[in-house]
């Protein structure tokens, strides 16, 4: 497999390079020493910043879960959704028409918040700059000093779509101490090549750059089959169309051409990103943190895999008749000023902006059927992204008070807008891509814009050394609109060629006719708050007790329909405990959830047959509880990770009329309804909520007569059957009770200049669903196919620090 990005390369080789010799005149000492680059070894030391200041994270009364840069590293972190197994609560499910990946917290997720249209229930935010789209959970995480994770509602302080919870990454930030670098390579299984690098440079005492960049790429997952093997002789062929109403004139055989048989696999990974950050430092009163980050995605996204193969198929394979196609780039920019106001005020300035464009090609038939002829028997469908562009920027001023205070407080002001435009087109044929058109649309929306402003407060009044209350609450109000947005449908027009509508044609001009017009505004506010009680058992423990609401806004839909905001109240009691001198921690919490007009977003159809995204809210209330529970040891030469979620109850709310597309051969549904296919999943289990999660980890350092250290880790996740979708349908839409585990070795030189390490990960080549969706048969079966996990990888990874 040859080395894609070559100027990649070789700009690391020059960082390198240039880092060697700008060493050779800098004082080595001054790179950060073996313990630092290595392991906190004290956990009761490690500092947080979930409630927007500083605060060690055992005196912290939030939920939240901190992954360091060793455990990243350790893990293989690539993505977000190799971070889910750290977190307890935490589920991630990959889409590949969409080629992105949706979160869920504590239950609560949506599997099609994955467009323009749709908003997340879990907040990325870079640097506490918020990424409102859900193509961020795809891209390559590059140079993370850590990870915060908290989980339930953050809207006070965090702000919109945070309901169920917040993901933060703090990247590595320029350190004036003094020039160092790490840099490391690996090769593995499926072609897999990856190489990262970092270098810190101090220009001078007030003044210092990061440079990092990372390209990791892997042959795809997912092999085609021979289509000569599998379809019909022409004589089977022909009787299967004339016994549909064909006739021989108008009979052609199946082209088996219009198959994929080589060129890129679905499921590979082709990933560039790079970051250049500075910090500039002129005084102890100011710091300015700015960094621009380019990622660029030219990978092929993730094919649904039929759950039971057709006899002699390969597991990981599928008949593919549209090849894949992922094209993303990505542009941003972060920038923090924190001023220091005499001793006892901190003034903060965070600001973002963000420009991403994607194209996309996936074969959502999933080649789960043979066709019996060119026009029966099955369906060609491709789901192609002819073009998504999205801008975005925000702005937030927080002023807080610093040090020692009988009430520490903050108040801030947020605003954040957006401006996107898309196009998705949707071809469908009869049998193949020779067929007549079953239907086909194109959703075209040159302009979406969502504008977003608030304000919050918040203070902890320390009622005494070892008790506080704390209060707070946010304004915010969301605008939204559509100009000029409109859902083109097939028009049946007997004149007009049946062929796949093409990328760069006006519907208008082919036969489509105008069926929804998407024009829309909406415009509402909403107060979140927060009334929380802590305090200090002993010098090692904390217990809290909190109330707290989230809020994510409502929006437009296809046919300029408005859906309504969702609101959610959480009760949560937790503590932190605090053992063997700051060696071991124990942190747990339960809680209770309750939603109010949840938000579930399908691809539906509708009664005239065309199709749309559509969004309903749940009546009534939709709860959930649950406890979580996270133990971690650390000693010299020992470590131990424990993470422990249990959801008993995840019960839907009200919901008559549930459709989607992505579930053939539900009954036909009332007219009233609006979509022509329902079931009523009325206090159904909610998805990706297993009732038990356990992931234990644990690495044991040996010390080798010269020095040197050997450490084997494993890394074991285990869980509870889970729902793939509020359907509840069977087996099918499930996900059985699995164990999945990974297993790695390092070996670390004795004055941690390098180290080499192999791995397993998925050691029992495990197949874990983390979507489902399916089709119907004529004879009134079901075929069900699903995303999965990736099956066993390994691999040898040098890494070296400078």
């Amino acid at each position: 497999m040859k080395l894609r990005y070559s100027a990649l390369y070789l700009a690391m080789t020059a960082i390198l390079a240039s880092g060697t010799v700008h060493a050779a005149g800098q004082d080595t000492t001054a790179a950060p020493d073996a313990a630092t680059r290595t392991k906190v070894k004290d956990l009761d030391s490690v500092q947080v910043t979930a409630t927007k200041r500083e605060t060690p994270l055992q005196k912290t009364p939030v939920a939240i879960s901190v992954i360091s840069a060793d455990s990243l590293d350790k893990e293989r972190v690539m993505t977000v959704q190799d971070i889910t197994k750290l977190v307890p609560g935490f589920q991630a499910t990959s889409q590949g028409d969409h080629g992105v990946v949706t979160l869920t917290m504590r239950g609560i997720g949506n599997d099609s918040a994955k467009t323009e249209y749709a908003d997340p229930e879990v907040a990325m935010f870079i640097d506490g700059v918020y990424s409102p789209r859900p193509e961020a959970a795809a891209g390559l995480l590059l140079d993370i000093d850590s990870v915060e994770v908290l989980r339930g509602p953050q809207g006070t302080l965090w702000g919109r779509n945070s309901t169920a919870g917040v993901v933060n990454f703090q990247t590595g930030k320029p350190d004036l101490s003094g020039f160092y670098g790490n840099a490391q390579f690996e090769a593995g299984n499926y072609s897999h090549i990856g190489t990262r690098a970092t270098v810190n440079l101090p220009i001078s005492s007030t003044f210092g750059i990061r440079v990092a960049m990372a390209q990791e790429q892997h042959d795809g997952y997912v092999d085609y089959q021979n289509p000569s093997q599998q379809l019909p002789s022409v004589a089977d062929q022909q009787a299967a169309y004339l016994a549909s109403g064909g006739s021989l004139a108008s009979f052609q055989p199946i082209n088996a051409a219009n198959y994929v048989t080589a060129g890129d696999k679905y499921n590979a990974q082709d990933q560039s990103a790079a970051r250049v950050s500075a910090l500039w430092q002129p005084s102890d009163k100011f710091t300015w943190n700015l960094s621009w980050e380019y990622f660029r995605d030219r990978g092929t996204p993730g094919m649904s895999l039929m759950q039971h193969p057709r006899a002699g198929q390969d597991f990981w394979s599928a008949l593919i008749d549209t090849a894949p196609y992922l094209k993303r780039d990505s542009n941003t920019v972060r920038s923090r000023m924190d001023f220091k106001i005499g001793d006892s005020m901190l003034l903060s300035y965070v600001a973002g902006f963000n420009r991403f464009s994607g194209k996309s090609n996936f074969d959502q038939d999933n080649g789960a059927q043979v066709p019996t002829s060119f026009n029966t028997g099955a369906s060609y469908q491709a789901d192609r992204t002819n073009y998504s562009n999205y801008s975005n920027y925000s702005h937030e001023l927080d002023l807080k008070s610093t040090g020692d205070n009988a009430v520490d407080w903050i108040l801030g002001a947020y605003y954040a807008a957006e401006d996107n435009n898309i196009r998705f087109d949707i071809p469908i044929l009869n049998g193949t891509a020779q067929g007549t058109v079953s239907w086909q649309g194109s959703f075209i929306q040159p302009k979406e814009t969502v504008k977003s402003t608030a304000f919050f407060g918040q203070a902890t009044w320390h009622i005494s050394d070892g008790l506080r209350l704390t209060g707070g609450a946010r304004w915010s109000k969301d605008k939204k609109e559509n100009v000029g947005g409109r859902g083109w449908g097939w028009g049946y027009d007997p004149n007009v060629p049946q062929v796949p509508i093409a990328p760069d044609v006006d519907p208008g001009n082919v036969g489509f006719n105008v069926s929804t017009v998407n024009d829309a505004k909406y415009d509402k506010s909403k107060v979140t708050w927060l009334g929380r009680l802590d305090a200090d058992v002993g010098q090692h423990g904390l217990l809290y007790a909190s109330v707290s609401t989230g809020y994510k806004s409502g929006g437009t839909q296809d046919a300029g329909t408005l859906y309504e905001p969702e609101t959610l109240t959480n009760y949560e009691v937790g503590s932190k405990f605090s053992f063997l001198d700051g060696h071991l921690t124990w942190n747990s919490a339960i809680y209770y959830e309750q939603f109010k007009n949840f938000q579930l977003a399908a691809p539906i159809t509708y009664p005239d047959g065309n199709r749309g995204l559509g969004f309903s809210n749940v009546k009534g209330t939709t709860k959930v509880m649950g406890f979580e529970s996270e133990l971690a040891y650390s000693s010299q030469d020992d470590r131990l990770n424990l993470v422990f979620s249990a959801i008993p109850k995840k019960e839907l709310g009200t919901l008559k009329y549930a459709g989607s597309n992505d579930y053939q051969g539900l009954p036909a549904c009332d007219p009233a309804s609006g979509i022509s296919a329902c079931v009523d999943v009325s206090g159904n289990d909610l998805p990706h909520a297993p009732n038990t999660s356990l992931t234990a980890i644990y690495e044991h350092d040996f010390h080798l007569t010269n020095g040197g250290r050997v450490t084997p880790r494993l890394s074991a996740q285990y869980q509870s059957t889970q729902w793939l979708s509020t359907f509840n349908l069977g087996e099918g839409d499930q996900q059985k009770a699995y164990t999945r585990g990974d297993l790695s070795v390092r070996y670390t030189e004795p004055q941690d200049r390098w180290w080499v390490s192999a791995y397993v990960q998925n050691v029992t080549d495990g197949k874990v669903r983390t979507s489902a969706g399916r089709f119907a048969l004529p004879d009134g079966s079901f075929i069900y196919t699903s995303q999965y996990l990736p099956p066993r990888t390994y691999g040898v990874t040098v890494g070296v620090w400078f």
